[in-house]
């Protein structure tokens, strides 16, 4: 029947929502609506907007994830990466990024979106966990040249050397002469640098503050703000976005900052 009376429709409505939460007063699990065959890979949220809570995930109800990755699938934006968790095995989706398989990463959160079509791979992915907040998970005793001193630290416990020598950047690395010769034309971009950590403050404001030196000029030091676990010492190269003037409050004010920062 038809409710022509505007009152009465909206009494209908407002019963029928009161008695659904009624019914329902235990602990929401938020997904992203089904994505059906045929909407591109365009219809994916920005990945700035995924939220930083966890979802109905598998296996774990803790809010860090652990996975190793199994198989990469890249796109012009994203990555999907099958990963596995304990003995569960499903896919994730984050923008676009190096990535091998066997490397093991961390990650907070999760938005699922289920039934996705790719068109790219012409495939439905039956479920599949939008992820923002991921890190690679740091090895100390990797070879990659990115910590030329990390097994010395783990083996003696001992405070490292600090010197730093003139440090070759990674490939698609700039030094930090470079960017600080011209801070104005890498303010808001994200780059890559290559250098030694010579000072750690863990866990200030939710994130890790590390200060990183390559040698290439007379007293330049870079500070990078990064979820990443970096040992004092270590030498690594960061990909992060470089902001300018960034005041944080409580005296934490940076003419030049990397945020955001990633191994790479």
């Amino acid at each position: 029947m038809k409710i022509q009376n505007p009152f009465a429709q909206h009494s209908f409505f407002l019963f029928l929502f009161l008695f659904f939460t009624a019914c329902d007063s235990g602990p929401r699990v938020i997904e992203a609506e089904a994505t059906t065959v045929g909407i591109s890979e365009s219809s994916i949220p920005a990945f700035e907007s995924v939220p930083d809570v966890t979802f109905n995930h598998p296996p774990s109800n803790s809010m860090e994830h652990e996975v190793k990755v199994e198989e990469i699938l890249n796109t012009e934006k994203y990555s999907y990466l099958r990963v596995k968790e304990a003995e569960e095995e499903f896919w994730i989706a984050i923008s676009k990024r190096e990535i091998a398989v066997g490397d093991t990463y961390i990650y907070k959160g999760g938005l699922l979106k289920k039934n996705f079509f790719s068109r790219e791979f012409d495939r439905v992915f039956e479920t599949v966990y939008l992820v923002s907040n991921i890190r690679k998970k740091f090895n100390p005793k990797e070879k990659s040249g990115k910590s030329e001193v990390a097994d010395k630290i783990v083996a003696s416990k001992a405070l490292p050397d600090l010197t730093v020598e003139k440090i070759a950047p990674d490939a698609g690395a700039i030094s930090l002469a470079k960017l600080f010769s011209d801070k104005s034309a890498y303010g808001g971009q994200t780059i890559k640098v290559t250098g030694k950590c010579v000072k750690v403050n863990p866990k200030i404001m939710n994130r890790n503050w590390i200060h990183i030196q390559d040698g290439s000029g007379e007293n330049l030091d870079l500070t990078v703000t990064t979820a990443e676990n970096i040992p004092l010492g270590a030498i690594v190269s960061l990909e992060g976005k470089i902001a300018l003037d960034k005041d944080f409050g409580a005296g934490y004010r940076y003419d030049i900052i990397m945020e955001e920062a990633v191994l790479r």
